[in-house]
């Protein structure tokens, strides 16, 4: 609580006919304050939900059960991402053969984006299906982790119906480190 207390120590001259007053000095008690302050942040500490960092949900397939319960992929949905070390980020369209040839990209959200979105038409238009565009992530041990989620949130920019991370086949080990 507040009081006031007085020193008595206060001097009586008369200065040009006027007594000075007695001074008085003041004390305030901050105990009650500062307890009320820690019991507020106690409570509001313990009444508080922190929020829960947020995660990108996996779906992972089921295991077929034999060879041939594995679907084929038409070549016109296929679309594949090659990351390696040194940034270096390289795709391909359709399946992995003799004729595969690998182009250049970019981190950039134009890069990816463009080739997503135009392989998006591609295989809605030419793809017996129908179904839309697959894309194959695949990485080397050496890839940088911001390279891949750079990847995956061009996945989920660009709305892109079905899209997975794999591991990457000996043979494109040996493309990617050739070019």
């Amino acid at each position: 609580m507040a009081e006031i207390s007085s020193d008595g120590g206060g001097s009586h001259k008369k200065v040009k006919g006027k007594p000075k007053g007695k001074k008085m000095s003041t004390h305030i008690d901050m105990t009650p304050m500062v307890d009320l302050a820690f019991l507020l942040l106690t409570f509001f500490m313990l009444a508080t939900s922190f929020s829960r960092p947020h995660a990108m949900e996996v779906i992972y397939p089921e295991k077929p059960k034999n060879d041939k319960d594995i679907p084929e992929l038409p070549k016109e949905r296929a679309l594949t991402f090659l990351v390696g070390k040194n940034d270096k980020l390289l795709y391909y369209y359709g399946l992995l053969d003799k004729s595969t040839q690998l182009e250049n990209a970019d981190y950039s959200p134009e890069s990816i984006r463009k080739i997503v979105m135009d392989r998006m038409v591609y295989a809605k238009n030419y793809s017996k299906d129908h179904q839309g565009l697959f894309v194959m992530i695949k990485a080397t041990e050496d890839a940088r982790y911001k390279n891949i989620v750079d990847i995956f949130d061009e996945m989920n920019i660009t709305k892109a119906p079905n899209y997975a991370i794999m591991d990457i086949l000996p043979e494109e080990k040996k493309m990617l480190d050739a070019k």
